[in-house]
């Protein structure tokens, strides 16, 4: 048997329930607070080459703020670039966001504009052209770059770039 008053043990259970009420709230607040401290994650890009795929958020901008040259050069340059194997016979396939379609966007190789702009998801390259010295590449891989633009008519502005590094594929 209790040896608490009638009704006590129903109160401290209240106590209970209200101090882990208060600590869920509080819990729940911090991480709230923690992921508005946070960046907004970007849109993303991929490159396909056959059944292999690699797909890579911005690497500098993609927020819809016009990027210096000096950062969109040193973007270019990124060490950690995901990589993805291409055969010259296969056909490497750019897909974008519809975001970023919806402002425009073109393919960089190695710093130099690859195609036209397009307002398309969805590109199509052959393997062959990243490996021709034609095209300005050198060795058994290539730095290519998704460069976004800002969206006004005839604009060159940069506002996202996401780099990927093509190997050649023996």
């Amino acid at each position: 048997m209790t040896t608490l008053p009638r009704g006590a043990a129903a109160i401290g259970h209240r106590v209970v329930r209200r101090r882990r009420a208060v600590a869920a709230a509080g819990a729940v607040s911090a991480g709230l607070l923690l992921l508005s401290a946070c960046d907004e994650p970007t849109a993303l890009s991929t490159i396909t080459v056959g059944s292999d795929s690699v797909s890579s958020e911005a690497t500098c901008g993609g927020q819809d703020k016009a990027l210096s040259d000096d950062e969109i050069n040193k973007c270019l340059k990124d060490p950690d670039a995901k990589s993805i194997t291409v055969d010259q016979d296969e056909t490497v396939r750019f897909g974008v966001d519809p975001e970023i379609a919806d402002d425009h966007w073109t393919i960089l190789m190695n710093g130099q504009q690859l195609v036209e702009d397009s307002k398309k998801t969805y590109r199509t390259i052959p393997g062959s052209v990243f490996f021709n010295a034609q095209y300005g590449a050198q060795g058994d891989s290539t730095n290519v770059a998704i460069a976004a633009r800002d969206g006004k008519e005839g604009s060159q502005k940069i506002t996202g770039v996401w780099v990927f590094k093509l190997k050649k594929d023996d």
